[in-house]
């Protein structure tokens, strides 16, 4: 699953708590979207003839960027899985703010890492109005520096728009670290020179995923979260 490319590899159990940018993921890491995300997919997916057995745990879709999932995901062709997400999206429009909750404790842990000095922002494969609508239904918005979703289906992808966090925030990725719940994370902070510290929290995929993939730590709660990011 991890990069076979990638161009460094940071060691296992690695100090990050002296980098000054902390760069998170957003479902999965700080909100808990998992169920609109798979409750709206589902209903897609049935329309598009796939029963419940078909399409097995969703949770594979949260992660991977839209369109890209469903192609990784369940061998739909591009141009389906383009008309697929057009359709999730119509319907994810549609969802309150319900459907973007912060995690318990981590609006917390963003204040604690401003007390101590950090920068903060926000890394998403989630379009780039969705993220900011995502992050103030969630009352995350104000607890962070920047917070970057992508522009383009066709263009953008997660390293490009970790890249675009740094170069907002004037840091360089020695002074970086990524927080994120999928190997897509660990992979897209690595291809940028950035080690990523892993979360599994909501559970969105076995530890050994994120481990494989060279999380140089997994965190099973916040609180541990805080402690690996303040040493």
């Amino acid at each position: 699953m991890a990069s076979e490319n990638a161009a460094i590899r940071f060691s296992r159990g690695m100090d990050v708590s002296g980098r000054k940018l902390v760069v998170f993921d957003f479902d999965g890491t700080l909100s808990d979207t998992v169920r609109g995300i798979t409750s709206t997919a589902r209903t897609v997916l049935h329309d598009h003839g796939l029963s419940d057995d078909e399409i097995g745990d969703l949770r594979r879709i949260v992660g991977p960027p839209f369109p890209m999932a469903f192609t990784l995901v369940y061998g739909f062709s591009k141009e389906e899985a383009a008309q697929i997400t057009e359709e999730y999206r119509a319907i994810y429009r549609t969802l309150g703010p319900e459907a973007f909750p912060a995690i318990p404790g981590t609006v917390e842990l963003a204040d604690s890492l401003h007390a101590a000095g950090k920068v903060l922002g926000v890394a998403s494969s989630k379009r780039s109005s969705l993220l900011e609508r995502g992050m103030r239904d969630s009352g995350l918005a104000p607890h962070f520096d920047i917070y970057l979703g992508k522009i383009d289906d066709d263009v953008d992808t997660k390293p490009q728009t970790i890249r675009r966090v740094m170069e907002r925030t004037g840091l360089e990725p020695q002074d970086a670290v990524m927080v994120g719940d999928r190997f897509y994370d660990v992979d897209a902070a690595t291809e940028v020179g950035i080690p990523c510290v892993g979360v599994h929290y909501v559970h969105t995929c076995e530890v050994k995923e994120l481990v494989d993939a060279g999380a140089v730590a997994v965190a099973e709660t916040v609180d541990e979260l805080g402690r690996i990011l303040l040493g």
